[in-house]
C-alpha cells in the first residue's frame, strides 16, 4: 500500500511539475554547522489545504514507526542537535508524537510542533495543548489570513472558526504571553502565485486584528512563499500559471537570502527514516543519496558532521530566495541585511 501511495505522489510530481524545475539552475549551496532536525512522522491530517506541499489529507496512512522515533531520538542526543522540528500531516495524530516530544524534552532540545489548531479539537486529543504546555514546546501554528472567508476558502469550510477556538485554548495556557515564555507562532501563505508581503507589516496586521475582534495574542508572524510543488504546483500547472509563478521567484531572487536559508543548518527526515536537504526536497523526493545509487538513513549519520557537504537544489529552490526570503523560520531579511 506505502509504496502505491508514494508512487502515485511520484507519478503526479514527475507529470506536472518537476521537468519543469530541474531544468532551472540555482546557485549552489553547502552546509553549515548542523543544529536542526526536522522530522516528518505522517502524511495524515484532518485537512487537505489547496497550499499543501505534502498533499496531507485524512485518507493518508503513511506514519512513521516507533523504531525509527527511537533511531531520531538517538540522533538527537549523539549529534547534540538544539532544535527538533517536527511536522505532518498533523504531526500530533503519530501515535509516538508524545513519547518523541517527551523524550526531546528529556535531553534538553527545543521542540517546534507544526500545528494545524483544529487538531486539537479532534477525539482523543482533548488535553493535547495541556500536554504541550506542559512540555513548553513551542507552537507554530498556520492561519493563513485573520478573516474567515479567506482562511476557509483556503482550508476549509469552519476551519477559521476552530483556529480561533483552539488559539484561545493556547492562550489560555500561557501561550502567547512573553510572560509565560510558551511561544506561539503564525504562519502565513498567500492565497494564490504571488510572493507574500512584508513580514513585519502583516505581522502588525495580524495582532491588531486577532486582539481587537477576538482577544487573541500570538508571539511572531512567519511569512512563507508557495513552494510550487505538489497540489499547488499542479493546481499552478492546471491553471497555466505555473511558469508565470516561476519567473516570479527568479526574478525576485536576491543573493543575500543564500546565507540563511534553513537548508544550511537543518536536515529533513521522513516518515520511513531517510534523509533529504530539506522538507521541500522530500515532497520531491530527492534524498540524500550514497554513491549516487543509495538513499542515506538516518541511522547511517548517527556521528558523521555533515557541515560542508552540498545541498541538492533546483527550480523550486527560489521560492526560499525570492524577495525578502522564506524559511522556516518565516522571512530572511535579517539575513539580506
Amino acid at each position: 500500500m506505502r509504496t502505491c501511495i508514494r508512487n502515485s505522489v511520484t507519478e503526479l510530481r514527475m507529470r506536472d511539475t518537476w521537468p519543469l524545475l530541474d531544468k532551472i539552475r540555482f546557485p549552489a549551496i553547502s552546509r553549515d554547522q548542523l543544529d536542526t532536525l526536522q522530522v516528518n512522522v505522517g502524511y495524515r491530517c484532518n485537512q487537505s489545504c489547496v497550499h499543501c506541499h505534502v498533499n496531507a489529507g485524512p485518507n493518508r496512512t503513511e506514519e512513521m514507526a516507533a523504531e525509527v522515533i527511537d533511531i531520531v531520538v538517538a540522533f538527537l542526543e549523539r549529534q547534540r542537535i538544539s532544535t527538533l522540528d517536527i511536522t505532518g500531516g498533523a504531526p500530533e495524530l503519530n501515535p509516538h508524537f508524545r513519547r518523541l516530544v517527551t523524550a526531546a524534552r528529556d535531553l534538553g532540545v527545543r521542540v517546534i510542533d507544526r500545528c494545524n489548531l483544529t487538531v486539537l479539537e479532534l477525539d482523543g486529543q482533548q488535553d493535547l495543548a495541556a500536554f504541550l504546555a506542559a512540555q513548553q514546546v513551542d507552537i507554530v501554528a498556520s492561519l493563513p489570513c485573520y478573516s474567515a472567508d479567506n482562511v476557509n476558502r483556503q482550508r476549509g469550510k469552519g476551519v477559521f472558526d476552530a483556529s480561533i477556538r483552539g488559539l484561545r485554548r493556547l492562550n489560555a495556557l500561557g501561550y502567547g504571553d512573553e510572560r509565560k515564555g510558551l511561544v506561539l507562532n503564525l504562519v502565513y501563505n498567500p492565497q494564490g502565485p504571488s510572493l507574500p508581503p512584508p513580514q513585519d507589516s502583516l505581522e502588525a496586521d495580524y495582532k491588531r486584528e486577532l486582539l481587537e475582534n477576538f482577544g487573541i495574542v500570538f508571539n511572531r508572524l512567519f511569512t512563507l512563499a508557495n513552494m510550487p510543488i505538489q497540489r499547488f504546483g499542479s493546481m499552478l500547472v492546471s491553471k497555466g500559471q505555473f511558469d508565470t509563478y516561476l519567473d516570479l521567484l527568479q526574478q525576485s531572487h536576491l543573493d543575500a537570502n543564500l546565507r540563511g536559508v534553513m537548508c544550511r543548518s537543518m536536515i529533513s527526515v521522513d516518515y520511513e527514516g531517510y534523509v533529504y536537504d530539506c522538507d521541500f526536497n522530500q515532497m520531491l523526493d530527492l534524498p540524500l543519496m550514497r554513491n549516487d545509487t543509495t538513499r542515506v538513513h538516518l541511522s547511517d549519520l548517527l556521528d558523521q558532521n555533515l557541515a560542508g557537504h552540498p545541498i541538492r537544489v533546483a527550480g523550486h529552490c527560489f521560492a526560499c530566495t525570492a524577495g525578502q526570503g522564506s524559511s522556516c523560520g518565516g522571512a530572511l531579511k535579517d539575513a539580506a541585511e
